[in-house]
């Protein structure tokens, strides 16, 4: 499923125009984005959660080179879902 398929979604069972729907989508993401970035959690009731995992320091190894490099810690975004919408994929 595409954001087009989500918006022409929207659009058919809400009745409002395809332009606005577009831009709600869009500054929803946006949003979500934005706290993602200064490291906040959204969390979605009943849908669940976008979250910011750590990632640890780790040393990886080069196969072709035969070479070991290190992995600076960092951040990786995540979405965890909440368990009842978990159950229901199940």
């Amino acid at each position: 499923m595409t954001k087009a398929d989500i918006v022409n979604g929207v659009a058919k069972s809400t009745g409002v125009e395809k332009a606005v729907v577009s831009l709600v989508v869009e500054s929803f993401m946006e949003e979500v984005k934005d706290a993602m970035i200064k490291k906040n959690h959204v969390y979605l009731r009943g849908f669940g959660s976008f979250i910011i995992k750590k990632r640890a320091e780790k040393v990886a190894r080069n196969i072709s080179k035969n070479t070991s490099i290190t992995i600076p810690a960092h951040h990786h975004p995540a979405f965890k879902p909440a368990k009842s919408f978990a159950q229901k994929v199940k």
